[in-house]
Order: C-alpha cells, then sequence, then structure tokens
C-alpha cells in the first residue's frame, strides 16, 4: 500500500510538498501555510495520512493527521 504521509519544507525554489516515498518533490509553494494547505487537499483527497512541517532549519516542528490517517493518538485534539 502506497504510503499518504508528506513533508513541507523550504528549499530554494520555495516550500516543497514531498511525499515520503517519492523521489522528487510534487509542488513548491511561495510560503508555508500555502504549501500547508495544498498538502491537506492532497492528503484528504488520497484518504488522509500525515504531514509533517519542516522549520527553516530542516528539524520537524509541527506533524498533523488528516482524517482517516494513522493518528497514533487515541483522543481527539
Amino acid at each position: 500500500m502506497a504510503s499518504n504521509n508528506y513533508n513541507i519544507y523550504k528549499t530554494d525554489n520555495g516550500w516543497a510538498i514531498k511525499g515520503q516515498n517519492n523521489s522528487r518533490v510534487s509542488q513548491y509553494a511561495d510560503t508555508q501555510q500555502q504549501a500547508y494547505g495544498r498538502t491537506r487537499e492532497i492528503v484528504g483527497n488520497l484518504g488522509g495520512g500525515e504531514i509533517s512541517i519542516h522549520g527553516r532549519n530542516g528539524q520537524i516542528r509541527a506533524k498533523n493527521t488528516i482524517p482517516n490517517g494513522n493518528d497514533p493518538r487515541s483522543i481527539k485534539g
């Protein structure tokens, strides 16, 4: 089964949207907010999954589960 997990990170071309197991970037956005919004659409259309948002330093600063994804927490929030 294909992974619906995506990463958002800063590159010289803007904020990259890349599937976890993909070899190439899916799209670029001018801002991190635009990239996150587009990634939510992509992952939602795929049936849910995880989004990892990386800061400018490359470290993961936030993770979000889109509905029907694999949320490790059993409570909402």
